[in-house]
């Protein structure tokens, strides 16, 4: 019995079980069996053949964004008109095969583009290029879901639940559960909330299905028994996603109106260039980056070419790393002049840290 018979196995019986207290402890073990069966899907033992042609693309610039999609839903004329990118285009689906690549420069950070081939339904079951694409998926920024406004949002559900299938996580926060295994002890189970999804058994349960019998498990958040799966799992990805809606060419006014006010959207026509500076500028706010200007003794910053950060890594010692891992060896202090200080220029450590758009002058030891 295959590795994809046994998880549909597993589904059918989770799909025939009824949802109840009676019956949450099987579910839990059930949910826990799929995604180490998932697991090893993804990772297979043998060292078997090549990943194929075309999708392993060398990472360039700050930042990078997977767009995601069903086959002819505008991907690849949309990454045409962002990025100046030739992506072949014709009205068949399936046209784009492998990853294209293309590259924007938006508020001085250079932004990588992908156009994935077109995902089907049952990609993390390894159906079409399914695998690959997701997997090229999960070594994104931010992840564009391209959906068609006239097809309706059950395709978002699919996709969705394929990401989800591969251990990609959209517009969630990593639960807060703190687990660690220890040599001896049995389960100790800590809650600091109240608990409606999980108790000592389920929990057990869980744990034994992955042959752990000794670990600290500390719920800091009414957790669910896959939140738990997650943490016990550790390669789960946690990224923003937008969800583009293309074509809205093709609907009414009032249509629109209601479409804007699904969170995590924008309407878009990828053929007219309609709303790219709306999805240009959410597309810089989930990607969190930051600007920081260097400024060299006696001479006016660069305004041209910023160093681009990443959100959490934005203290004057990334910044030294970005520009030259020597730098932070003879660094002594740096000037800073923004909104992260009080006076201007402000003499900081490296710990300090900086805002979007702020000054830097770095002093070395001479």
């Amino acid at each position: 019995m295959g590795i994809l018979e046994k998880i549909a196995e597993i589904e059918g019986e989770m799909a025939r079980t009824q949802r109840n207290k009676a019956t949450a402890h099987h579910l839990g073990l059930l949910k826990a069996r799929l995604a180490k069966l998932r697991r090893e899907l993804l990772t297979p033992k043998s060292g078997g053949g090549g990943g194929g042609e075309g999708f392993d693309v060398a990472k360039t610039g700050d930042a990078r964004i997977g767009f995601v999609g069903f086959p002819s839903v505008g991907k690849s004329t949309l990454l045409t008109n962002l990025a100046g990118v030739y992506s072949e285009v014709a009205a068949y689906e399936f046209t784009t095969l492998t990853t294209v690549p293309g590259v924007i420069r938006y508020k001085g950070a250079k932004i990588q583009l992908l156009d994935l081939p077109g995902i089907i339904e049952g990609a993390k079951d390894g159906k079409g290029r399914g695998r690959q694409v997701i997997a090229v998926a999960r070594t994104c920024g931010l992840i564009f879901i391209v959906l068609d406004v006239l097809k309706p949002l059950h395709h978002k559900r699919l996709i969705e639940h394929e990401l989800e299938g591969f251990g990609i996580r959209l517009n969630k926060e990593p639960p807060n559960i703190g687990f660690r295994k220890k040599e001896k002890g049995g389960i100790n189970l800590t809650s600091t909330v109240t608990q409606t999804h999980l108790d000592m058994e389920a929990v057990k349960m869980i744990l034994g299905e992955y042959k752990i019998h000794n670990a600290d498990v500390t719920l800091r958040m009414d957790a669910t028994d896959e939140d738990l799966i997650d943490v016990i799992e550790g390669n789960r990805v946690y990224m923003p996603c937008i969800y583009v809606l293309n074509k809205i060419d093709q609907i009414s006014i009032e249509e629109l109106d209601i479409i804007y006010k699904v969170p995590h959207c924008v309407p878009i026509s990828a053929h007219h260039k309609w709303n790219f500076d709306d999805l240009l500028e959410k597309m810089w706010n989930y990607l969190s980056l930051l600007r920081i200007y260097t400024k060299p003794k006696g001479q006016l910053p660069d305004y041209e070419a910023p160093v681009v950060l990443h959100s959490g890594k934005q203290s004057v010692e990334d910044l030294c790393n970005q520009l030259h891992k020597s730098i932070i060896k003879d660094f002594k202090h740096a000037l800073v002049w923004g909104s992260s200080v009080k006076h201007n220029p402000q003499k900081v450590g490296k710990d300090h840290v900086v805002n979007d758009e702020d000054v830097v002058q770095i002093i070395k030891k001479i």
